[in-house]
């Protein structure tokens, strides 16, 4: 397509969301190049961010232009082309978070700098959705999480305590020092299992780089906090098996991830090229087939309009730490990483994306399960 019909068909397209070039509204599209509108229309998704990345456009407020873009539902405006048909296949019948394929995203995403993550994070380092009831600020968001998460699995002084995924150590260090319960983390990040197995020293914690399916032993609650997003559609089965093989007979797992409003096999195409690779979203109805009969969902919890506050926190501390980070990243990285944030902050306040919380227990909690989320007390 020539750069003039390009012009005219994305100007027209955006217009359906509200959002006009070189407009005078924060969410309007800024045209710098408008070689930036083809490249935008054949690419799609990583079109419309590697033109951005490469400062052909800008926008004041690139979190409410993904939000208007995704509530206007464009893309099926947009008919399917063959790169994109060719990457649904690919995705489809290979399973890119196998064993070696998972360290990836590691290397690619989690181990880009320990300062980063602690300039942008909470003091506990939690890169995970904060629940925001009660409070506007990201620690205490974060701190409610962890004991939502702790009340939710009912812990008790001397339980084993599985966390797939433990990122940093919040979630194991908060559970250990506060519950009197033993923890075996595992990370599949080297910078992460460095960085948690310092701040958990002394505890009775131990953390491992390991992959979730080498992990042996029963353990009376398993936690998962922001990792099923690696798991992979081809793996959802098999990661439920694992669960259902290492909780005891009484046990309970408490899952905690991105949720997709319809059934996907690929992640987002920029998001998997760029910042987190093999990434995708489980939906309603993959869960529930990963689950049949193996676990018993006990609740199921949707505040993913607070990942849209976190997202927006993160940006902020991000870029107020930008001047003593710069040194290790470029202008490149600084334009990658805000857009990163941002796009998945429109894309939680559009409510295109979810994030869920299950319980789920391995035979039933007798006389039922109550949820601690609709009392929400902080200790």
């Amino acid at each position: 397509m020539k750069t003039n019909q390009a012009k005219k068909f994305t100007q027209k397209l955006l217009a359906v969301a509200g959002v006009e070039v070189n407009g005078n509204q924060p969410w309007d599209m800024q045209v710098h190049d408008d070689a930036a509108f083809a490249k935008i229309i054949s690419g799609g998704s990583i079109g419309l961010g590697e033109t951005y990345v490469n400062g052909q456009w800008d926008c004041e407020r690139v979190d409410q232009f993904i939000a208007k873009v995704l509530r206007a539902d464009l893309h099926h405006h947009l008919k399917a082309n063959v790169s994109l048909l060719a990457s649904y296949l690919w995705h489809k019948l290979y399973n890119h978070q196998s064993k070696k394929g998972a360290l990836e995203v590691g290397v690619k995403h989690y181990d880009v700098g320990n300062h980063l993550y602690q300039t942008m994070l909470d003091s506990r380092m939690n890169y995970s959705c904060g629940y925001w009831a009660g409070t506007e600020q990201l620690e205490e968001a974060q701190l409610n999480k962890l004991i939502l998460c702790c009340q939710k699995l009912n812990l008790q002084p001397g339980m084993r305590i599985l966390d797939i995924g433990c990122g940093f150590g919040g979630f194991a260090r908060y559970a250990a020092e506060h519950y009197g319960v033993e923890v075996l983390g595992v990370t599949i990040s080297q910078q992460q299992y460095l960085y948690a197995k310092e701040v958990c020293a002394g505890l009775p914690i131990e953390i491992r780089f390991q992959d979730y399916r080498d992990v042996t032993g029963q353990f009376d609650r398993i936690i998962s906090i922001g990792m099923f997003e690696h798991v992979g559609y081809l793996n959802y089965r098999h990661y439920m098996q694992i669960v259902h093989e290492r909780l005891t007979d009484d046990g309970i797992f408490l899952l905690h991830t991105m949720g997709s409003n319809s059934n996907q096999v690929a992640g987002d195409p920029w998001l998997n090229k760029y910042v987190l690779p093999n990434g995708m979203l489980p939906s309603i109805e993959q869960m529930g087939s990963a689950i049949d009969q193996l676990l018993v969902m006990e609740d199921w919890h949707n505040f993913g309009a607070d990942y849209d506050k976190t997202l927006m926190a993160w940006h902020q501390r991000f870029n107020q730490a930008w001047p003593t980070l710069q040194k290790d990243y470029d202008a490149n990285f600084f334009r990658m990483w805000n857009y990163y944030l941002l796009c998945f902050a429109g894309s939680f306040r559009a409510r295109e994306i979810q994030l869920w919380q299950l319980v789920l227990s391995k035979n039933g909690v007798l006389g039922g399960y109550h949820a601690p989320h609709h009392h929400f007390q902080r200790e």
